[in-house]
């Protein structure tokens, strides 16, 4: 609450004795104005006053009938009893503002009359509780009650331009001033003040009247009157807040009267001249002490609002109004911490209609503190900022993540991440690019948030896949489609792969993936995810190690590809074929065979997904390459034998080419019986069998060497 926390300079401005000792002739509105200045709790609480001012209810309109005339229906009563020579004893026999307070046995006006007063003086309150003494003024003059227009006017304190020798504040000066350079205000205003303490403790006066009276005048012996008119929390807290700043100035401008020609009159001027040394000091050391006692009276009277019963609205334990006392007894750290300590602690309903408003709040209220430069303690910030961060993602308003997360600092990136991971599969590609393009609107480092995002998604994932091990999966006949897990897999790439800048993480990401469905058996997902990345990642070549592996993967799905190319062909040979287009397709028939065989061979003999154990350090990632090679290298070795085998009638010489295939998978070079493992379908006895079969299958053209075929 205190302006000296702002880290920015203070304006300086003349203290009022300054003004005085230049010009003693310094009108009250303009020492009530250095007073404020003076005095940093003073200022602030103006600030509330008129902030309570501003949230007052609004006044409701007052029947304009009884306008058209000065208590017309009392009027009429008397009228009438002069003319039929009788008097009525319920119904005052004067006109005069005072007649229904006057005597031993008070009178009243007639019910019409008394109905408009009593809401009149109802409306006024409600205008002078707004702030809106000027309408009050207006009001009462078109009621024709001119002496309560009078009595509002006096709370104005006078001001004159023409002898103000303090600096004038142009922004702050209304437009009457501008025009007017002839004074304003009250010239007794002391007197009248005394006059309205007088009226608000008259108990002969309506509670409303009463009211209105110490709402103008506020003081701590008017509370009474005043305070009893409040209804709510807000209520209360202004006439703690009016009482307090009407005191202050009180004792400020007594405290110049000696100094002072509208203070002390002539006395102040034509006075002998105060010595500036000691009179000075003393003056000042008083000053300082007043100061010192008013702060304490007026937080005391701040404190008690924590536990005033109110009659309407929200009581004094409503979040909302802790926090607006916190915040005006400059206890923001402390309010800030209870909050965030709350939160953590679970102690808030987060479904109850009033937490997301209050979390947005308090979010709010760190936020533009921040932004004011008064330092508040971060690790609530932190706290209270993830709140409304959840809120948001509740309510699902996504493209406000990424404004509040960029003010969480340091962690800024990391939560904004968590929102995109949660995004999972809710976001088609768009959305997640426009998501991750805000993150750089508002500050936050796009490039990052990308990688901690697709690092968040593929552990979140892991986390509900099985692990790739144990026994060899099969990848023999139609897989199922990819499930939730595996999809949401599947799409962590796309995070890294929106931005040239990251499409190094998205390699390595990507071939952690593809370990992983490869390992899995899951041959289409893993052919679906090299479909989704960008063809620049093909042309990285560095790190080498990555680069390769990744071509290797390529490699491996064009032989793939090439092998049920082979499948598809040979499916289409009908015995209705003329002898064209089976000569057509005989031709296609080879050529893919021949092919798929080169291929085959070319990824067999070219050390496929072998790394150096003695360069690598990841044993994990060996691990998965070989057991990704267990799965595929017989796989690749059986299915190019039986292609060449059953394609013998056709093309004779696929027999050889059969058979030599089992002269590289003896060669040790190539280490391919390693890859063999005691698995059904995998064994490499499996294969021998088949090998004896092919060879057995050569002696179907006659003679007795089974390995004239190779020769041939």
């Amino acid at each position: 609450m205190c302006p000296s926390l702002r880290k920015t300079a203070p304006t300086q401005y003349p203290d009022p004795r300054s003004l005085l000792a230049s010009n003693p002739y310094t009108p009250p509105a303009t020492l009530a104005q250095s007073i404020m200045n003076a005095s940093p709790l003073l200022s602030a609480l103006v600030v509330v006053r008129e902030w309570l001012h501003e949230m007052a209810a609004t006044v409701p309109p007052i029947d304009p009938g009884a306008i058209n005339g000065y208590w017309r229906f009392t009027k009429h009563v008397l009228m009438q009893d002069l003319r039929m020579s009788s008097a009525t004893d319920a119904v005052v026999s004067e006109m005069d503002p005072d007649a229904v307070n006057r005597g031993a046995q008070a009178k009243a006006l007639a019910i019409d009359d008394a109905n408009y007063d009593k809401s009149l003086v109802q409306a006024l309150f409600s205008l002078v509780r707004a702030g809106k003494f000027d309408d009050a003024v207006e009001m009462c003059r078109r009621a024709e009650q001119p002496w309560r227009a009078a009595s509002i006017s006096g709370a104005l304190l006078l001001r004159w331009r023409t002898i103000t020798s303090a600096p004038r504040d142009d922004e702050a000066e209304d437009e009457m001033d501008v025009v007017d350079e002839g004074w304003r205000g009250n010239l007794r205003r002391k007197l009248w003040k005394t006059a309205c303490t007088r009226a608000a403790l008259n108990q002969n006066l309506s509670p409303t009247e009463r009211a209105l009276y110490a709402a103008l005048a506020p003081s701590p012996q008017t509370s009474g009157p005043l305070k009893a008119a409040c209804r709510t929390w807000a209520d209360q807290l202004w006439a703690v807040v009016s009482i307090a700043c009407e005191e202050r100035l009180a004792v400020g401008l007594a405290g110049l009267a000696s100094e002072s020609f509208w203070e002390g009159g002539v006395a102040a001027v034509e006075g002998p001249a105060v010595e500036e040394g000691t009179e000075g000091a003393n003056s000042g050391s008083r000053m300082e002490t007043e100061e010192e006692d008013w702060e304490k009276e007026v937080l005391g009277a701040l404190e008690s609002l924590s536990n005033v019963a109110v009659e309407e609205g929200s009581n004094a334990d409503d979040p909302f109004h802790v926090s607006q006392l916190h915040i005006i007894l400059d206890r923001t750290d402390e309010l800030l911490e209870a909050f965030a300590s709350s939160l953590q602690q679970g102690e808030y309903d987060t479904s109850a209609p009033q937490y997301a408003s209050m979390s947005r709040f308090f979010a709010h209220l760190c936020l533009y503190l921040q932004m004011i430069d008064i330092d508040i303690p971060p690790l609530a910030t932190q706290v209270i900022l993830e709140a409304y961060l959840q809120v948001l993602e509740a309510a699902g308003q996504r493209d406000l993540i990424a404004m509040y997360a960029g003010a969480l600092g340091d962690n800024a990136v990391e939560r904004y991440a968590m929102f995109l991971t949660s995004l999972e599969l809710s976001a088609d590609v768009a959305e997640r690019r426009l998501a991750l393009t805000r993150a750089r609107e508002h500050g936050l480092d796009m490039q990052r948030v990308a990688v901690a995002t697709a690092e968040r998604t593929i552990e979140k994932a892991f986390q509900e896949l099985p692990p790739a091990k144990g026994p060899l999966p099969s990848i023999i006949g139609m897989q199922p489609p990819a499930s939730e897990q595996e999809q949401l897999l599947l799409r962590s790439i796309e995070w890294t792969t929106f931005m040239e800048s990251t499409h190094t993480t998205a390699l390595e990401q990507a071939n952690v993936i593809l370990r992983y469905f490869l390992g899995c058996g899951r041959v289409q997902v893993a052919k679906a995810l090299l479909e989704m990345l960008p063809v620049e990642l093909s042309s990285i070549r560095k790190p080498e190690e990555l680069a390769t592996e990744h071509l290797q993967y390529r490699q491996f799905f064009v032989v793939w590809e090439s092998l049920a190319r082979v499948v598809e062909c040979q499916a289409l040979e009908s015995p209705s074929m003329n002898r064209e287009t089976r000569a057509a397709w005989l031709e296609d028939y080879k050529l893919l065979l021949q092919q798929a065989r080169e291929q085959v061979l070319k990824l067999l003999t070219n050390d496929w997904l072998i790394i150096d154990a003695e360069r690598t350090a990841v044993d994990r990632r060996r691990r998965e390459l070989i057991r990704i090679r267990q799965i595929y290298i017989p796989e690749l070795i059986i299915r190019l034998h039986a292609l060449l085998v059953a394609s013998r009638s056709k093309m004779p010489e696929n027999l050889k080419h059969a058979l030599m295939l089992a002269n590289i998978v003896a060669d040790s070079r190539y280490k391919l019986t390693e890859d063999f493992v005691s698995q059904e379908g995998r064994r490499l006895g499996d294969y021998l069998g088949a090998v004896r079969q092919a060879i057995l299958a050569g002696l179907e053209a006659g003679g007795s060497d089974p390995f004239r075929i190779v020769t041939l």
